[in-house]
């Protein structure tokens, strides 16, 4: 629950192992302090289907009413979803109850400001510091807050992607897509988005499930091998695949293969960039070069941010950006609203497809450089992160970006990120290069590394 740093506060909310970690005690007095930071109107609730998201979102309701907060309850959606109800709907703020792509065991809250985007870093700390000088507020019984249902949320997600997109052009195309939620809470809205959009869907994993049984919570080449053997096997034009609360989206061609999020996000990049000049684009530090060589291309400029949603989604607010992504599969169209959001990048991929005229494949090769990536993780005793970092600093080399950890630069196009995670006690360690020899070997330099350091 309280990361390396001291804060309640990770990477992209609070996460925690609810009766390990932290129990409903801490949710009840976690979302009193929420409703004191809002201070007055209706607070929208929502969850991903974990198996304590049903118990965690009744400790929320009842902390949030106990400090005077009218609360609408959303129930079972994905996060986007909540977040564009929220802003469009005109709610105070809005809490999603979700550990996003955390393995089955965890939950946690994720808190989002009236505008539908997670709150600032800053805004976290003052949520914080109610909690630790205790300083909430509790309603008398006469002004303590009521709860009802909001049952639109899905239907104005949908109707506001939809919004933003060709959808004839889309529907032209008759698109043929093999669909993984991952036992996710995009079960409930990608399938209907799809079809809206004309395409003739086959879906797997497609049942939620909090155990997330079949392939885990969060998307990877590594764990999407049903998804690329469906595609090859149907014929499909490509395949999706979403993280636990739906606001990821890992695409596959129509060959099986599987592109991380920092390419598929490049190539929407070079996309949208056809339609203006003098552009914005933000990603992490942790993403592909692959962007700069884009946004080149298309007189763009490249904003690198800490490792995390809510500093991209941030900072694309913060200088009027056009489009932003992550490596992880989280894009963000502010057209739409300034989050990452799975189905609105579907959206938009299939648009971009529709109008390429070409398949997913050679559409990737027209357009995008190649380099070669590599990524791990690598748990570590959270008490020892610190030391651990400054041995790797020491060992570094000279040029080093601390942005958000330490990016390491080999030569002019080899770099590796070791960065401690802001959710599990674990290090990630992302590496690419023009070769695969290149990569291979800063890779292994470095995950030999962080080992060491860790088991000495």
């Amino acid at each position: 629950m309280v990361s390396p740093q001291g804060r309640l506060f990770g990477t992209n909310g609070v996460r925690f192992i609810p009766g390990v970690s932290a129990d409903l005690e801490f949710v009840i007095k976690f979302a009193e302090c929420i409703g004191t930071y809002f201070s007055e109107g209706e607070v929208l609730v929502g969850r991903d289907g974990r198996l304590s998201g049903e118990a965690l979102t009744l400790a929320l309701t009842s902390g949030l009413m106990s400090s005077g907060r009218d609360v609408a309850e959303a129930g079972l959606v994905p996060t986007p979803a909540l977040q564009y109800a929220t802003k469009t709907l005109g709610y105070r703020g809005g809490v999603m109850v979700t550990a996003s792509h955390n393995p089955a065991e965890y939950n946690g809250l994720k808190v989002v400001g009236s505008d539908g985007v997670e709150i600032n870093r800053l805004d976290e700390q003052k949520i914080e510091k109610i909690f630790r000088d205790d300083s909430l507020k509790r309603a008398d019984w006469k002004n303590v807050g009521t709860s009802r249902a909001e049952p639109s949320v899905i239907k104005t997600y949908l109707n506001g992607v939809l919004s933003k997109v060709n959808a004839r052009l889309i529907a032209g195309r008759k698109f043929s897509v093999v669909m993984d939620p991952g036992n996710g809470a995009q079960c409930l809205a990608a399938p209907y988005l799809l079809d809206m959009l004309g395409c003739k869907i086959i879906t797997i994993n497609s049942i939620i499930d909090g155990r997330f049984p079949a392939r885990g919570p969060e998307p990877t080449p590594e764990t999407l091998g049903d998804l690329s053997a469906a595609v090859r096997a149907v014929g499909a034009d490509l395949g999706v695949a979403y993280d636990g609360d739906g606001d990821r989206a890992i695409f596959c061609d129509e060959n099986g293969a599987i592109y991380w999020g920092d390419q598929s996000g490049s190539l929407l990049t070079d996309y949208l960039l056809e339609r203006v000049t003098d552009a914005t684009i933000v990603t992490p530090i942790s993403s592909s070069q692959v962007v700069e060589v884009v946004a080149a291309k298309r007189g763009a400029k490249v904003i690198r941010t800490r490792v995390g949603s809510v500093d991209v989604s941030r900072t694309i607010i913060e200088r009027g950006a056009f489009f932003g992504f992550e490596e992880n599969g989280g894009c963000i169209y502010p057209a739409h609203i300034a989050v990452r959001d799975g189905g609105m990048a579907t959206a938009l991929m299939l648009e971009c497809l529709a109008a390429r005229g070409l398949s997913f494949s050679k559409i990737i090769a027209n357009t995008l450089p190649r380099f070669f990536q590599a990524k791990t993780k690598v748990h570590v005793p959270p008490a020892r992160v610190k030391e651990i970092m400054k041995t790797i600093e020491k060992q570094a080399g000279v040029r080093v970006e601390k942005v958000d950890g330490l990016k390491i630069w080999t030569d002019e196009k080899t770099w590796v990120l070791v960065r401690p995670s802001g959710t599990e006690p674990i290090i990630r360690i992302f590496a690419e290069s023009e070769t695969e020899e290149k990569v291979n070997s800063v890779f292994k330099k470095f995950v030999r590394l962080v080992k060491s350091a860790s088991a000495s």
